[in-house]
């Protein structure tokens, strides 16, 4: 077992079992993020998770954020729990997370699980992380949250709601958004881990959102592709699986971990 340093970042422990380590998105935590399901998957395993920086309780870092960090400060926070071994759970960013685990401590992981995920940017998904990078630093939270929720839920389930019911959660999302967010999207537009994707051998579930106006389904089955082996399964939801689709989201992630 390779020991690494204890962890500084905030750390949520749920469950017991075999290891479950999880990866939030930009802009989210591990509450926001996993919340509505962590208690289903914590009924079979040891979740651990960690906030990166800026988000929940961990504070804001200083410089800029690297892939690498967060991986190794998730895996610190595994050994800080005494799992010697565990799957890797990644959302979003997180999905850049896990694979980097994956690639780093390659002895330790058992399973991967990439959910509304992707190596790389493509352009439409640059640009469109250039804005709510800029939407941010501007200070401009409210004008950030109605463009996020126009990315982020899938067009059913922005229409099910009336103008004033959508403007009415983009201000609570305004109110909700981690001070760390800058420096989250600020990786997200550097991430590219497609080096790392031919050497995961590990079982691996994509699961690809089908309608998510964030990350493109090309993309999310680009990454799938280039893991051997990978499965994938489709769910019919925009970018935020846990609001729209999280039964079903969780029914997916405790089947294949139970197959394991």
């Amino acid at each position: 077992m390779t020991t690494t340093v204890p962890a500084p970042y905030a750390r949520t422990v749920h469950g017991s079992g075999p290891g479950l380590l999880l990866a939030h998105g930009a802009g989210g935590s591990i509450e926001a993020n996993y919340g509505p399901i962590i208690d289903g998957i914590a009924a079979r395993h040891t979740v651990v998770g960690v906030d990166y920086p800026g988000s929940g309780d961990t504070p804001t870092a200083q410089g800029t954020l690297e892939l690498d960090e967060l991986a190794d400060q998730l895996v610190a926070a595994a050994d800080a729990e005494g799992l010697d071994t565990f799957a890797v759970s990644g959302y979003s960013l997180g999905g850049p997370v896990a694979i980097r685990v994956a690639a780093r401590h390659p002895e330790r992981v058992t399973s991967l699980v990439l959910s509304a995920t992707f190596a790389r940017l493509d352009t439409r998904t640059e640009l469109a992380a250039d804005v709510w990078h800029q939407l941010f630093t501007s200070g401009q939270s409210r004008l950030l949250a109605q463009y996020l929720t126009h990315l982020v839920l899938s067009a059913p389930a922005l229409n099910s709601l009336t103008p004033a019911q959508a403007r009415a959660a983009a201000e609570q999302t305004a109110l909700a958004v981690p001070p760390g967010t800058g420096a989250q999207v600020d990786l997200v537009r550097r991430v590219d881990v497609r080096d790392d994707l031919a050497a995961v051998t590990v079982p691996t579930l994509v699961v690809v959102t089908t309608a998510d106006s964030l990350v493109p389904v090309t993309l999310q089955h680009e990454l799938a592709a280039a893991i051997p082996g990978a499965r994938i399964a489709e769910l019919p939801t925009g970018h935020l699986p846990f609001v729209e689709r999280p039964t079903e989201w969780l029914e997916l992630i405790t089947a294949f971990l139970g197959r394991r």
